[in-house]
């Protein structure tokens, strides 16, 4: 890791930059294939599967004998394990429902607002060497608890045409029946334009590599929603001498093993604490099984040294990141301090991978500074808020003059009239 010693404020964002490719260099590969699907509808799929997955498939739907003996495929030990997680999930998302706004702004006024759940939904699951399974409850159980009616699962097939069984264990468990072997930038196609076998969805949700981030950015033109633009993985860790090296060392390395465009980052105000972590990750690093993608996203990451905790929160909003852990001696300076991040884990004994799989927090996240704007998935996610109004006579009289006021003042004679014949109606009576 790359070890800068107090960066001047000048340098923060180039130092900040994140390794990924500029949109533009993977525009055209995801509109051309775009449109081919949108032309050619399953056999553009078909025909990307075989090109990227390495597999020919008859029938892109997964069937309910698939789902069964994928049930038996997996330990008794890991479907329990993937239980517990599903019910902590439960309990969060469900502790996020709302009761209905109502309001009297002005006698006779009456307005409320209400939440009901985005009818179609689609949820895109990475497979290949490392399947999200975890990812399907994270989307699916408030899915559920929003009521979406229709919740379409798309997921890469491996060269033998086969979805991971935890992904389809985890999936009947969250009650999706339409499951797809579909991956990459096909699958947010085919949920964008809808083709023989895969339903045009309302909004697109669930995590993926630049590709796929660009192909859910390019799915909003076609008036289809997304969750929010979620690329590769990242972790903050500000770490004083009060955090264990070896756990902010794990820490950084669960990050890197997602991909080699991962990046994670240390900010301490400890030159002693930098060192010991990178100690750590010299002799962590070897046993990993994935050790060859964790060292290239390692080579992407950086140990920065700051000479108080005041700089390093500054960093910290500046960069935005996806994960934050904090270790510190001061941990409520960070936690009223932090603006921007997706997921927050406090002390020595939470880590990220608690969150990203039973915690009961969801761990789609915003990535690449997105967290200055967007929220993480949550049960709001699934649902529009709709307001609602009802007026009485007594009302249109109370704010019929300001109705019309405003109306002639823009110009907008129509808007005026539409209340000012109601007052005459009201008159005449």
């Amino acid at each position: 890791m790359k070890k800068i010693i107090n960066p001047p404020k000048t340098t923060w964002i180039s130092m900040l930059k994140r390794p990924t490719q500029t949109i533009e260099a993977v525009e055209n590969t995801v509109t051309s294939i775009f449109d081919d699907v949108k032309r050619n509808g399953d056999d553009g799929i078909k025909r990307y599967t075989a090109i990227f997955d390495g597999v020919s498939l008859d029938d892109l739907c997964v069937s309910e004998k698939e789902i069964s003996e994928a049930e038996k495929a997996i330990s008794n030990e890991l479907k329990a394990a993937i239980e517990q997680a599903k019910s902590a999930i439960e309990k969060f998302h469900l502790a996020q429902k709302t009761a209905k706004i109502f309001v009297e702004t002005v006698e006779g006024v009456e307005c409320w607002q209400e939440k009901r759940p985005i009818q179609k939904i689609g949820l895109y699951i990475p497979g290949g060497t490392a399947p999200l399974f975890s990812s399907v409850l994270m989307l699916a159980v408030p899915a559920q608890i929003a009521g979406c009616k229709e919740v379409v699962l798309c997921s890469p097939p491996n060269k033998k045409g086969e979805i991971n069984p935890a992904i389809l264990y985890a999936a009947q468990l969250c009650g999706i029946t339409k499951i797809l072997k579909v991956g990459g930038i096909q699958a947010i196609a085919g949920l964008t334009f809808g083709t023989e076998t895969i339903p045009k969805v309302y909004k697109i949700f669930g995590p993926g590599n630049q590709y796929v981030t660009v192909a859910k950015q390019l799915a909003t033109k076609y008036g289809v929603a997304i969750d929010m633009p979620a690329g590769p993985s990242e972790l903050l860790i500000v770490a004083d001498d009060s955090a264990n090296a070896s756990f902010v060392a794990s820490d950084l390395l669960s990050q890197a093993e997602h991909g080699t465009d991962s990046q994670v980052i240390l900010v301490s105000t400890s030159m002693e604490m930098l060192n010991e972590v990178e100690k750590e990750i010299e002799i962590q690093l070897p046993l990993l099984s994935r050790k060859k993608t964790a060292t290239k996203s390692i080579e992407n990451s950086k140990l920065i040294f700051v000479e108080n905790k005041e700089i390093a929160l500054e960093i910290i909003n500046e960069y935005g990141p996806e994960h934050f852990i904090i270790c510190s001696n001061d941990n409520d300076f960070y936690i009223d301090g932090i603006e921007n991040a997706g997921s927050v884990f406090i002390g020595n004994y939470t880590p990220e991978s608690a969150g990203d799989y039973a915690s009961g927090t969801n761990h789609t996240l915003p990535t690449n500074g997105y967290s200055k704007a967007y929220s993480g998935v949550n049960l709001d996610s699934f649902l529009k808020s709709m307001t609602f109004q009802k007026i009485s006579e007594k009302g249109i009289v109370n704010i019929g003059k300001t109705i019309e006021l405003m109306a002639e003042a823009e110009g907008l004679d129509a808007h005026k009239n539409a209340v000012t014949l109601r007052l005459k109606s009201l008159k005449s009576e």
